[in-house]
């Protein structure tokens, strides 16, 4: 059984509900995800800083740095004197070494004494490939974690950290690890890292705990089931001199949204560069760094600490970290919280159940501009959920799937009203003229077919002489015969404007003023039935050819408002006209055999033409006489031609 129109709509609209539904709750789907990601990617690329950011410096260990000081690894004695150089004479509030020790050299007591006591931040990775291998010691957990690993924290089983002498001059550290996604793109940093029960903070995390005071830290976990590990949360920062207390939300991975802003790196903007060769030499002003948050990394290509992102395809790993102590500092860190899947489910339902209604009740143009409604609000929302509440929150998704529920609708739609113009034009060609089909068609005007009451002029054309020829003439000259007859009354009818109704034996039906209103319909079939009068020429020079006897037209025109439309029942219509004016018009053609004259037009019709044909003919008044079927007698006229006998032709 086929369904009904709205049904498939409601089923199109239950199936994109059911996998929208699946993408936010249960597994989602790598095509809406991608979406998702390339907005966010876009918006990011679109994002320029105004300005550098006041607190924070990156000393790079550039191209240039190598080429004058020395191919990497630099001496540990070198390092120490790029540290005093930040730390002493330059007063930076922080460092964070981008950079990590595993291997001891004789020189790491140099490195050591120029970091010891002095607020740096250690740099180091844990691993999940050399199969738990772990070097070097690893600096002071920020918290112990009781039971097992929380849950949608990435698993480490190994590190490589700075050496003991090292460890013990820097105690503080973070990991300078970055997740990518599958793509292969860092869209995300985890905020700590956990093995062996203790969780470690990330570079970023751990330079803005220690330039806040060093607060102590408590993790905050969501329970997920009996039985079941723990989600952390968030991070709550208690207060300290100069510092309020914070709480720092985490996403259901534990980490934090990278907050890009243009394409990055030392031309970039968004931070000062200085070149490590530059500050070594000692060119900067004693205190020009003074207060200053400074990571030292490289975006030398050789160094391998170039990663792929949304915005560069090779960003230096250490702007990377101090963009997330930005965000830290200034409170712009995003992260996707843990009811976000409720709230595209919602969102889902709400932007299909939206444009359903819009669908429904407007036109295509207006379901396109609900749909760029949507769009717009969610674009609006996207933005201000990430200026204003530092969330991400999924949005692409509500809108890809309303989008492709409006496409299908509109294609549906489009699609039944282009069967429903062929269905129409198919129709209309039995009765108009193709161009005149085709026009009625395309404007869509399925009214027309509903019956309606309308003055019209009808015609009645007969074969005179048909039943005396169809005894003398074969069935398959007298098939030809017809086929001429038929085709000279439907090319007169459609020059003329008229539409065809129907043959009936020999008879032929048309009428004028419906599909299409017709001002002029009177004039219109006065002028085709004066053709038709004089069409005998060509149809008795066929029969004379053939040894056989002339025929005539006897022609009946009245005009009256009678019922059009397609008619009939649901296994046989047909577009027709009924009524008195009909009947009249027949009678009035059979009347032409006892009148002696070949066309008899009804006063109703002299009186529609009006004045219209004064210069064309001249009127003949035949007979006031009853016709069957009627009480009332009607005045009878033939119209004598004073021009041309086949007259102009009119078009529609």
């Amino acid at each position: 059984m086929a369904l009904r129109p709205r049904a498939l709509a409601a089923l199109a609209g239950v199936a994109l509900a059911a996998l929208g539904l699946w993408h936010a709750l249960v597994a989602p789907l790598a095509l809406l995800t991608r979406l998702e990601l390339a907005v966010d990617d876009w918006q990011q690329q679109h994002a320029r800083p105004s300005a550098p950011h006041p607190d924070i410096v990156i000393v790079d260990l550039d191209e240039a740095s190598l080429q004058t000081v020395g191919h990497w690894p630099w001496p540990r004695e070198r390092l120490a004197a790029l540290s005093r150089e930040l730390l002493q004479r330059q007063q930076v509030a922080a460092l964070g070494i981008d950079l990590v020790f595993p291997e001891p050299t004789p020189q790491d007591t140099a490195l050591a004494q120029a970091w010891q006591s002095a607020p740096v931040v250690a740099g180091f990775y844990l691993t999940s490939d050399r199969g738990g291998l772990r070097s070097g010691q690893p600096p002071r957990a920020l918290f112990n974690v009781p039971g097992p690993r929380p849950a949608g924290l990435p698993a480490w089983n190994g590190l490589a950290a700075n050496t003991p002498t090292l460890a013990a001059a820097a105690p503080h550290g973070g990991f300078f690890n970055v997740v990518p996604d599958a793509d292969g793109l860092v869209r995300a940093v985890p905020a700590v890292a956990v093995l062996d029960h203790q969780a470690w903070p990330s570079l970023a995390l751990a330079l803005a705990w220690l330039a806040s005071g060093q607060p102590p830290v408590q993790p905050q976990w969501q329970p997920t089931g009996v039985g079941q590990p723990a989600v952390l949360e968030a991070l709550q920062l208690a207060p300290s001199p100069g510092h309020p207390a914070q709480r720092l939300k985490l996403d259901e991975h534990g980490q934090w949204r990278v907050p890009y802003q243009g394409p990055g790196g030392p031309a970039g903007g968004s931070f000062r560069y200085l070149s490590a060769a530059q500050v070594l030499a000692g060119q900067l002003p004693a205190g020009h760094l003074r207060g200053q948050l400074v990571l030292l990394g490289s975006s030398a290509p050789g160094l391998a600490d170039l990663r792929a992102t949304p915005v560069n395809p090779a960003l230096p790993g250490v702007e990377i970290h101090a963009l997330m102590l930005a965000g830290l500092l200034d409170g712009t860190l995003i992260h996707r919280p843990a009811w976000a899947p409720g709230y595209e489910a919602a969102l889902i339902l709400l932007a299909l159940l939206g444009t359903a209604w819009a669908a429904r009740r407007g036109s295509p143009p207006r379901t396109l501009a609900a749909l760029a409604a949507v769009a717009a609000l969610l674009l609006g929302q996207h933005l201000a959920w990430r200026q204003g509440a530092g969330l991400q929150l999924p949005l692409v998704s509500a809108g890809a799937l309303s989008a492709l529920y409006a496409a299908l609708l509109l294609t549906h739609r489009l699609l039944r009203e282009w069967q429903q113009r062929q269905s129409l034009q198919r129709l209309f060609e039995q009765y108009l003229p193709p161009a005149r089909a085709r026009a009625l068609a395309a404007r869509g005007d399925t009214q027309a077919l509903e019956a309606s009451n309308r003055e019209l002029t009808i015609l009645f054309c007969d074969l005179r002489g048909f039943t005396t020829l169809s005894e003398h003439l074969a069935p398959q000259a007298l098939r030809e015969l017809l086929n001429l007859y038929f085709g000279t009354v439907t090319e007169i009818v459609h020059a003329h404007g008229g539409t065809l109704d129907k043959f009936i034996g020999d008879a032929a039906m048309a009428f004028w003023g419906a599909p299409q209103a017709q001002p002029d319909h009177a004039p219109r079939a006065v002028r085709a039935a004066l053709a038709l009068a004089h069409a005998t020429g060509p149809l008795n020079a066929h029969l004379a050819a053939q040894g056989l006897p002339g025929v005539h037209f006897g022609i009946g025109l009245a005009t009256g408002v009678v019922c059009v439309g397609d008619l009939g029942t649901p296994g046989r219509r047909t577009y027709t006209a009924v009524g008195d004016a009909v009947n009249l018009a027949a009678r009035l053609e059979a009347l032409t055999r006892e009148l002696g004259v070949d066309l008899l037009v009804a006063d109703s019709t002299r009186a529609a033409c009006g004045h219209q044909l004064d210069a064309e003919l001249a009127w003949r008044e035949v007979d006031r006489c009853h016709v069957k079927g009627r009480e009332q007698a009607v005045t009878v006229f033939t119209p004598l031609p004073t021009s041309s006998p086949n007259g102009p032709t009119s078009s529609v």
